[in-house]
Formats: structure tokens, C-alpha cells, sequence
């Protein structure tokens, strides 16, 4: 169809020649690029592409992806194409905050999230008025140290009976499981208060106003078994000083919250983070 357009991913071992080789290929395609970004990290020696092209009315993404395949193999590459407009569905998982899961709502609403939200899920009900506003489906899945496995159950077959692609735990305060962790690999986002010390445990902001910090912030990061130590896809922070309060940290770090989670999981659904070891390559 004239005017759509298309998402191609590409990773490879470093080595000169992959990016004219791509854009030749697109050239020779008669493919309209819009907008292309590119990456070598000598520490890894990959190499990372990101592109979105254009079509022509006769575009046949079979077509490219057989003539591709062989550029491919060239390269040892790992790739994917997709359409723009086929955004992946997202799970939201969440408690009882809601900053997060309000900001998500509502780009999703205006068309400013990059994915489809499938449904949502809390192990509390304080969430569910907020799901029905947005016309969402709301699971009440309770969660206590006798039902963890049962619950943990129950998410898995919510993702496969609401087709969905990734994960995203917007403020959602229950531990997964290393298994559940492994099978989301790469597909499940959290964001965690960061802080110059990163505290831990119960009323992070009151810890922060303790000591005194000068920073506070969040980061969204891929979960792994590892607590909190997945790759990180998006962090922000703003500076604070002796006259804040800790309920005016906690609404500063909400809000941080709130919009790093929001770019991490725009940025995901776009196909713009990169596995890079224990890092990510982020295309923003």
C-alpha cells in the first residue's frame, strides 16, 4: 500500500560494509527511507541498525525479507521487519500506584505509545475503576506467598488469551519469579526509583530525605532474575535540596517515574532497544 511504512531491525558482528550494504539494498528496492540510525560498540564488536522506509504500492514484504535473507547470512545477521502500524500489545501489571499506569493510560488514549494496550492486571482492585474508564480489561489476580505459583500461573494465561507481546510492570510490587523471569527475557520493563544511593526496602524518599541526597531519580530497565539489575533502557533525575519534604520527593519521583517508564516502553514497542550483553543499545 502506498504510503506505509516498515520497521527493520538489524543486528551483526562488526565489520565494514554491513550499513552500505543495507542501504544499497533499500536503494535498489526503490524503499523511501525516513529515518535511519546506526551503531558499532567496539567493546562488543556488534554491530545495530534501526530503520523505518516507505513503500511503494507493490511493496511485498515477502519479497524483501527472501531477497534480504541473503544479506543476512553475509553478515550473520539477526533481523526483523515489520509494519509500522502493527503495534505489539502490552500487559500492564500494577498495585495500587497508579502514576505510572494514569501516564501510560493516557498516551495510549492519544496515540503516543507505540503499542496496543491488551488488558491490565493488579493484585488489587484499587486499578479496576481506572481499566473500565479506558474500555481495558481488568484481572484481579491476588497474590500471597501460598499462591505465587497459582498467580504466576494465572499471568501466563492471561498473556496467551490476551495476545500479548511484552510485559510492563507499572509500579507493580510483587517479585517475579527467576522462571517467569527467564521466560520474559527481553519482554517484560520495570521502573525502580534510583537514587545517589539507590535505596531499598520501604519509604525510599523518606531514606533519601535522611541522608540528604542531592538527586533523585527512576530507571526502566528489562527484568532478569538479578533484583533490579536487568539492562537499562531509559533513566531520568531532577535535583533536590534541604527545603523539600519527603511527600515533595515522593511527588518529584513519581512523576520522573511516570515518564521513564512511558519512554522505555515507547521505545520497545518501536523496536528501538538493542540486547547488548548486559546493556542496551537505545535508538531514541
Amino acid at each position: 500500500m502506498a504510503g506505509e511504512s516498515y520497521i527493520l531491525r538489524a543486528a551483526a558482528p562488526d565489520a565494514i560494509g554491513i550499513l552500505a550494504d543495507v542501504a544499497g539494498y533499500l536503494a535498489r528496492a526503490g524503499l523511501n527511507v525516513i529515518e535511519s540510525q546506526d551503531f558499532g560498540d567496539a567493546a562488543t564488536q556488534k554491530f545495530f541498525i534501526w530503520v523505518e522506509f516507505e513503500v511503494p504500492e507493490a511493496f511485498s514484504g515477502d519479497s524483501f525479507s527472501a531477497g534480504f535473507s541473503a544479506l543476512a547470512e553475509k553478515h550473520e545477521m539477526e533481523w526483523s521487519l515489520r509494519r509500522t502500524s502493527d503495534q505489539p500489545r502490552a500487559l500492564i501489571l500494577v498495585s495500587r500506584g497508579d502514576h505510572c499506569l494514569n501516564d501510560l493510560l493516557y498516551r495510549h488514549r492519544r496515540g503516543q505509545l507505540g503499542t496496543h494496550i491488551s488488558a491490565i492486571v493488579s493484585n488489587h482492585e484499587d486499578a479496576r475503576w481506572l481499566a473500565e474508564r479506558h474500555d481495558l480489561p481488568f484481572h484481579h489476580v491476588p497474590v500471597t506467598a501460598d499462591t505465587k505459583q497459582e498467580a504466576e500461573d494465572r499471568l501466563r494465561e492471561i498473556m496467551q488469551d490476551s495476545r500479548s507481546d511484552f510485559v510492563v510492570l507499572a509500579r507493580y510490587m510483587q517479585v517475579l519469579s527467576d522462571q517467569l523471569c527467564r521466560e520474559l527475557e527481553g519482554r517484560c520493563i520495570n521502573i525502580h526509583h534510583s537514587f545517589l544511593p539507590s535505596f531499598k526496602g520501604a519509604r525510599p524518599y523518606h531514606q533519601a530525605h535522611a541522608r540528604g541526597v542531592k538527586l533523585i531519580g527512576a530507571s526502566a530497565h528489562y527484568v532478569t532474575a538479578d533484583l533490579d539489575e536487568g539492562p537499562i533502557i531509559a533513566q531520568d533525575v531532577s535535583p533536590v535540596d534541604h527545603r523539600m519534604t519527603p511527600q515533595r520527593m515522593a511527588h518529584i519521583g513519581r512523576d520522573i517515574e511516570a515518564r521513564v517508564l512511558s519512554r522505555a516502553v515507547t521505545a520497545h514497542a518501536e523496536g528501538r532497544v538493542f540486547l547488548n550483553g548486559i546493556r542496551t543499545v537505545v535508538f531514541e
